[in-house]
């Protein structure tokens, strides 16, 4: 766990220490189902239940989550003794099988960069249910966020406790696609704006 922190650090030191150039073709629409937009809303009241600030919705962060519960589904990067923080080869993005003792915590951290104008760090937390293999089935808002609540360590992320206790949310990212559903943590706000809702 120290070392996961001290990697933390030393990302959030280097990671950022020069400006990044806007890139036009990092420049994307996004749009966020009912479903999606359900499951902001549902975090948003958890969080202010508990007396937490309200975490602005980031373009930039729900086109990597997009991006991610699409290529999760489609290509299945979460196998093979790797979990649902890998990515496959099949994007504009760099591959990695993220594995338990958080080797490649850096292939996480960097996707809004890599996918997005977004200069922070991303942190991510995902959910599937035991329906993932079905075209047709889509968890509910409600059902990922009790998943999340049930998991000591993905809901210190979403109510900012343990080693989350210091970071201060100001941007979050939504993506929910077939059985997948993952939620997407900045601490920088977002200059691509709010996404829209999708007609």
């Amino acid at each position: 766990m120290n070392r996961i922190i001290a990697a933390l650090l030393l990302c959030v030191v280097f990671c950022g220490a020069a400006p990044a150039q806007k890139d036009s073709s990092k420049n994307h629409t996004v749009c966020l189902s009912a479903n999606e937009y359900r499951l902001f809303e549902l975090i948003t009241q958890y969080r202010k239940e508990l007396g937490l600030p309200f975490i602005p919705l980031s373009a930039s962060l729900c086109y990597v989550a997009q991006m991610h519960t699409k290529d999760l589904f489609v290509y299945r990067p979460d196998r093979n003794g790797c979990n649902m923080h890998s990515w496959s080869r099949n994007g504009k993005w760099s591959a990695c099988c993220y594995t338990p003792d958080h080797k490649q915590a850096t292939c996480m951290w960097n996707k809004p960069r890599e996918l997005t104008n977004y200069t922070d760090d991303g942190y991510e937390i995902a959910f599937s249910s035991v329906h993932s293999d079905d075209a047709n089935y889509e968890p509910t808002a409600a059902e990922a966020l009790d998943g999340w609540k049930h998991s000591p360590g993905h809901n210190e992320v979403i109510t900012n406790k343990g080693i989350w206790k210091t970071s201060t949310w100001k941007a979050i990212g939504i993506g929910i696609y077939k059985g997948y559903a993952v939620i997407w943590f900045g601490t920088a706000t977002d200059v691509a704006g709010v996404p829209a809702k999708c007609n």
